[in-house]
C-alpha cells in the first residue's frame, strides 16, 4: 500500500469520510516528500487534479488533516505558514540571514523537552514555530568578536 492509501485508510479507520477533495490533498502533500508547501501551494496542486475545488474547500481540509493529526502547519520566520506530512515528527532551525531552513529529528530536542518540563513544569509544543538563528554557512561567514 503506498503512503497516500495508507493514510486515507487511517481517516476511513477514524471515521473520516474521503471526499475527492481529501484524497486529491493527500495526494498532494505526500508528492510534496520533504518539501514543506504553503496551503497556496497546495491549492494550485489540488486544482491541477481537480480545477471544480474551492480554494475554501483545501483550507478547511487542511485543517481537518491537522485535527486528525496527518498533518502539521510550521512558521518559518515572517513568511506563510508551510505544511508537511507529521509522520516525520521534526523541528526547524531558520537561518535568519539567508533563510536556510534545517530539519532536526525530534530525538535531538527532546532531552531540552524533558528538562523543561522537569524543571520548570512547563510543556513545550515547539513543532508549531521554528527556531531562528544564523546556520553554519552564515556563521563561517561572520568574523568573530
Amino acid at each position: 500500500m503506498d503512503r497516500a492509501s495508507a493514510i486515507l485508510q487511517q481517516l476511513r479507520t477514524d471515521g473520516t469520510r474521503i471526499t475527492a477533495a481529501r484524497r486529491a490533498l493527500v495526494t498532494a502533500l505526500v508528492d510534496a516528500g520533504d518539501h514543506h508547501v504553503t496551503a497556496e501551494d497546495l491549492v494550485a496542486t489540488v486544482h491541477r487534479i481537480i480545477p471544480a475545488v474551492h480554494r475554501s474547500t483545501v483550507y478547511r481540509t487542511l485543517d481537518a488533516l491537522e485535527q486528525a493529526g496527518v498533518v502539521e502547519h510550521v512558521h518559518l520566520g515572517h513568511g506563510r505558514a508551510v505544511y508537511h506530512l507529521s509522520e516525520d515528527r521534526h523541528h526547524h532551525l531558520v537561518c535568519d540571514r539567508c533563510g536556510a531552513v534545517v530539519q532536526v529529528p525530534e530525538a535531538v530536542v527532546a532531552p531540552l523537552r524533558d528538562t523543561l518540563a522537569a524543571g520548570y513544569g512547563f510543556v513545550v509544543n515547539g513543532r508549531h514555530f521554528a527556531l531562528p538563528g544564523v546556520c553554519r554557512a552564515c556563521a563561517a561567514l561572520t568574523p568573530a568578536d
